[in-house]
């Protein structure tokens, strides 16, 4: 492969006591019933004395045939990243990297990763004035670990440590990794750099027996390096060339009978060694302040987008039906409304950070990748359609309907703000401009920074309706209400039934056109059910009627609930397609993604368009149909040997979140182009696209 960019891809707790006073908090990173990585902390110490450094150090324990990264991953990976929240007066150096193993995988794709078991060592110094009689030391580890896929993990982890006099620990641990770090000083032989305009040479002689020598480099932010290639030892000299422009820094690494030893070294003055750095993934540079603005106007806009609009047509007709109202109920109806916004959101918000808590790698809509969350929600549009179509009308008993009516008019509070919350679940699938920077950022932060950007999504999608309600004069240009009420009533029943057809969509992709076959007999159910409670428990009928019914309600929805899906349902799956899309509708012949696949792409010098897609996104389809599967675009790809490549996350997908993640992106739709032959310098698209955005980005992408 020539001159290539490292193409960095970016849950239980078990207490164990150690020996002594201390312990430490394990975290193990499961899939598919496997734990890929354990990850823990240890120190070398018993205790803490105060003012005196000591080291910690961050212990992965992978499955077998499993890695995760070095500082510098290669072509391909992302380097572990250890985050401290140290008690105050602490400080904390650098992650210290023990020599990797050079591991080269198919399609040329050359690594440098950790197999087994790694020790990444920080040094810790406490404060001299301790008086806390222990301390608590956290840290949020991230990393990714691959083997034919790759799967980002994380972990918070803690140790306990008491304060006072301190002895040696987990010494054998600690001496294994420690004799693994590279030295700062310098080789005990000759070192020869040589130049040319497109490479160094490094000659090595004077060597002791040795089996073999390598060079792991370690580029300066985008710089590009092709792998090493090193030459046998012969005479006590050996020597390694690799491809690039400019000073270059690495490790040098001897391979003797008795291991391996390494040694920093450059090429110049300019670029001097340095020990225990570490190779940084690209950091955002969204601000805590850009991020919330950029929520906002995310939140404002999935007003128009598209999966939300069915049920903006209900509150719009409900602001006709309040017309002429007081302007208080207008103001409480528009306030419940809001609060319904902001409960779906900051519930959704204090999921995420539970699941952060506990591991797990969460992402904007990720309950849209699970076919059961999509059943229940199909399941709930239908039965809101049929009430709308009036097969049935909620009938409280005498009191409560008493309660209600003075405590609200209309439909009552509780239905403006059960409104709110429908309509931000509906939108979560949907990533408005704006919101996937500010979500990509806030996904990476603190709890208390997801908390406040999902605040400050629900008061962006909130705000107009706050406005509306509060100044109710536009309402007079209205009609006034009337019998066309319950017309309006039925028709908006259809936007809801078209919400239904888009989510059996989306199941039918995740599950297979048998699946959709299955719902729509549970829904049939659902449908008998609800005309039962709308003809037989109605006001007039009498309690013997109500019971009966109500029992054979129960009947219909168990026992369809457990043919339908129990049996039927569940064991569905989606079958193998039998032709591609462009085969079936002549569209674009898209290549399915993987990152070995993109990187080969890449390192061959091809163009690629990459779809970030979800069958579940209403926005991805909308760009595809308007913007990217026209003809226009189909010849500008094929006039330019654009190689197209979907990323399909309609399921979950790790390697595709690793992806999105690269790009700090949590949501889609995304599209990223590759120009031809500059692989790190990608053009990224906004996520609604015309055609003419799409044609100008392939159009500097040729030049």
């Amino acid at each position: 492969m020539g001159m290539a960019e490292g193409a960095r891809v970016n849950c239980f707790r078990l207490l164990v006591l150690l020996p002594l006073v201390f312990f430490s908090v394990v975290r193990a990173q499961q899939y598919e019933g496997k734990t890929l990585v354990s990850a823990s902390l240890i120190a070398d110490t018993t205790a803490i004395t105060p003012g005196q450094p000591f080291e910690v150090g961050l212990l992965l324990e992978m499955a077998p045939k499993w890695h995760t990264y070095w500082q510098y991953p290669g072509d391909a990976g992302i380097p572990t990243t250890i985050a401290w929240t140290l008690p105050e007066g602490f400080g904390n150096g650098p992650i210290q990297w023990p020599l990797p193993e050079r591991v080269v995988e198919p399609g040329d794709i050359e690594v440098y990763a950790y197999k087994d078991k790694i020790l990444l060592i920080t040094t810790v110094i406490p404060p001299a004035d301790l008086k806390e009689k222990t301390i608590t030391l956290r840290a949020k580890a991230a990393w990714l670990v691959c083997e034919e896929i790759c799967i980002p993990g994380s972990a918070e982890v803690e140790l306990t440590l008491p304060v006072g006099d301190a002895a040696p620990a987990n010494t054998e641990l600690f001496s294994t990794f420690r004799a693994r770090l590279p030295s700062a000083e310098p080789p005990p032989f000759s070192l020869v750099w040589k130049k040319t305009a497109t490479s160094l040479l490094l000659t090595v002689s004077g060597l002791p027996a040795a089996k073999s020598v390598d060079l792991f480099p370690l580029p300066a932010t985008d710089q590009q390096v092709s792998h090493p290639k090193d030459s046998p030892i012969t005479d006590g000299a050996a020597s390694v060339e690799i491809e690039t422009t400019g000073d270059l820094r690495g490790v040098l690494m001897l391979e003797t009978d008795t291991g391996r030893q390494g040694w920093f070294v450059s090429s110049g003055q300019s670029v001097p060694p340095l020990p225990q750095s570490a190779i940084q993934t690209p950091q955002s540079t969204t601000t805590l302040w850009t991020a919330l603005l950029y929520g906002f106007l995310g939140g404002l806009i999935l007003n128009l987008m598209p999966c939300v609009l069915p049920v903006i047509s209900l509150k719009i007709f409900g602001f006709i039906r309040q017309a002429g109202e007081d302007p208080r109920k207008i103001l409480g109806h528009g306030l419940a409304f809001v609060a319904g916004i902001f409960a779906w959101f900051m519930g959704l918000g204090l999921l995420i950070v539970a699941l952060k808590l506990a591991g797990n790698e969460v992402t904007w809509a990720f309950q849209f990748q699970n076919p059961w969350f999509n059943l229940a929600i199909a399941s709930l549009v239908f039965v809101f359609a049929l009430n709308l179509f009036g097969v049935f009308e909620i009938v409280l008993p005498g009191q409560a309907t008493n309660a209600l009516s003075e405590a609200s008019s209309g439909e009552g509070y509780a239905g403006s703000f059960a409104q709110g919350i429908f309509a931000t679940l509906l939108a979560t699938p949907c990533t408005a401009p704006f919101l996937g920077t500010a979500l990509g950022f806030a996904f990476s932060q603190a709890s208390y920074v997801i908390l406040a950007l999902f605040a400050s999504v629900a008061f962006g999608m909130g705000l107009p309706y706050l406005l509306l309600s509060a100044k109710p004069g536009w309402m007079k240009i209205l009609p006034k209400p009337g019998a066309w009420m319950e017309r309006m009533k039925q028709f908006m029943g259809f936007p809801l039934i078209a919400t239904l057809l888009w989510l059996l969509f989306i199941l039918g992709n995740q599950k297979g056109l048998e699946a959709v076959i299955w719902v729509s007999g549970f829904l049939l159910c659902l449908a008998i059910a609800c005309w039962i409670y709308g003809a037989f428990c109605g006001p007039l009928s009498s309690v013997k009627t109500r019971v009966i019914s109500l029992l054979l309600i129960t009947l219909i929805i168990g026992w369809g609930a457990f043919y339908f899906l129990g049996e039927k349902f569940t064991g569905a799956q989606r079958g193998s397609p039998t032709a591609t899309t462009a085969e079936k509708t002549g569209g674009i012949d898209w290549q399915p993604f993987t990152q070995k696949a993109l990187d080969a792409l890449l390192a061959e010098g091809k163009p690629v368009f990459l779809d970030f897609t979800a069958d579940w996104c209403i926005s991805c389809k909308f760009n595809e149909r308007t913007a990217i599967e026209v003809p226009a675009v189909r010849a500008a790809f094929q006039k330019n040997f654009i190689v197209p490549m979907k990323a399909d996350w309609t399921n979950a997908n790790p390697e595709i979140t690793a992806a999105l993640k690269k790009f700090g992106r949590v949501g889609v739709p995304f599209y990223v182009l590759y120009p031809a032959g500059r692989p790190t310098e990608p053009i990224t698209l906004p996520e609604i696209l015309t055609e003419k955005i799409v044609l100008d980005a392939l159009a500097r992408a040729a030049e």
